[in-house]
């Protein structure tokens, strides 16, 4: 790992540390073998695999974390600034201001600043975690396990992944989310039955159809205030309610935005031909479902190596459709495009699961495969050339043996 350049200018310049950096350093090496690389972190560490944090470091004891590094520091002439801000781009000088006012010169940038965690009222405490990288997971290890109760307050990804990960981990657990079932934004009714009964069978206690509006400190407890008055008691918050896009640098600095994202390219090229974007704050254009803006591991590996190769010269379109994922106690789901339980859907029984195809104006947007093991690619190709007979879609996507 090399130390900062004295004259403080860099080849390539990356703002931010999470995945899409980390496969991004990968793609401009398969290019570009020694440009100066400057990689700068709010986070305390090199790149890592965030979705092990709740999940597999849970769940397999093999499993270390060792085992998360993305590899981003075992590549030549890479130099990191951690728990560093970026405060403005200066296009026109083709520079960053970092947080301590000092200034770093790039020839081609990008920007990978993820999304920030959102959060409910109440004074920083260390057993109150809102959950987004390495040491939030580092912290929850040691405040769960000997039967503790951890309230998990939002149902959605992590909020979801995180409850099963402490149940599965000799862990109270209270959920606490505004939908009146778990996971209905998500999924179907039929399949959110199911679901929320997977998570009170193993014990989970789920507080539904509440806001979580504050909490504070009694004692050695916390206390989480519901919207209608009520309160629950615990020894640690985890507060999980997703992210809000990180894009107040772009938008200062002038770049091309559409809603809450960075506009890309196909090549995932800004505005500016010197600034790229990639993962979670980018919105590109998907040659399968057209614009979208994607917060997803898939799409964070895969953006971040492609957008690394094509700041070292590659020239290639960014032609991966992702997949969302996740993996719940006995549950196992994948889905590709639209997962919007308001549309309607056709339903493919399958032995062991189901596969439920979302429509908007009669044409196949979403597909969601429950507990089924497919080839994704045959559901990108379902997705890219659906039948003009939506009957048809019944058994169309085969199972893996």
């Amino acid at each position: 790992m090399s130390q900062l350049q004295n004259n403080n200018s860099y080849e390539y310049v990356i703002v931010g540390g999470g995945m899409v950096a980390g496969y991004a350093v990968k793609g401009i090496r398969q290019e570009d073998t020694d440009g100066s690389i400057l990689l700068v972190s709010k986070d305390a560490d090199v790149p890592y695999e965030r979705p092990a944090l709740s999940k597999k470091l849970w769940l397999d004891d093999e499993f270390t974390e060792e085992d998360i590094r993305v590899g981003a520091e075992d590549y030549p002439n890479v130099s990191f600034k951690f728990n560093t801000t970026v405060n403005k781009i200066d296009r026109e000088n083709k520079s960053i201001q970092l947080g301590d006012d000092s200034v770093v010169y790039y020839n081609k940038l990008l920007l990978a600043t993820g999304g920030e965690p959102i959060t409910i009222d109440g004074a920083d405490d260390n057993h109150v975690i809102v959950f987004r990288d390495w040491s939030d997971y580092r912290k929850l290890r040691q405040f769960s396990g000997n039967n503790r109760h951890v309230i998990l307050i939002g149902g959605g990804y992590i909020g979801s992944e995180i409850a099963a990960a402490l149940a599965q981990n000799d862990t109270q657990v209270t959920m606490v989310y505004l939908e009146n079932t778990l996971g209905e934004n998500q999924f179907p009714e039929e399949i959110t039955a199911e679901y929320e009964g997977t998570f009170k069978k193993n014990g989970v206690e789920l507080i539904s159809g509440k806001k979580a509006e504050s909490y504070q400190r009694d004692g050695e407890q916390l206390v989480v205030i519901l919207d209608n008055g009520s309160q629950i008691k615990g020894d640690t918050i985890v507060i999980g309610l997703g992210v809000s896009p990180r894009i107040e640098l772009a938008k200062a600095s002038g770049l091309k935005l559409d809603g809450d994202g960075v506009e890309v390219d196909e090549y995932l090229q800004t505005s500016d031909s010197a600034i790229w974007s990639a993962g979670d704050i980018a919105y590109y254009p998907d040659k399968i479902l057209g614009y979208q803006r994607i917060e997803h591991v898939d799409h964070a590996r895969n953006s971040g190596e492609q957008v690394g190769r094509n700041m070292a010269g590659a020239h290639e379109a960014y032609t991966h459709t992702p997949y969302f994922y996740s993996n719940i106690f006995n549950i196992s789901w994948q889905a590709i495009g639209t997962m919007d339980p308001t549309l309607p859907q056709i339903f493919d029984k399958r032995e062991n699961g189901t596969i439920v195809y979302f429509l908007k104006d009669d044409q196949l947007v979403g597909v969601l495969v429950w507990n089924v093991n497919v080839d994704l690619d045959d559901v990108r190709n379902l997705l890219a050339n659906p039948p003009a007979d939506n009957d048809q879609l019944l058994g169309s996507i085969k199972e893996k043996a």
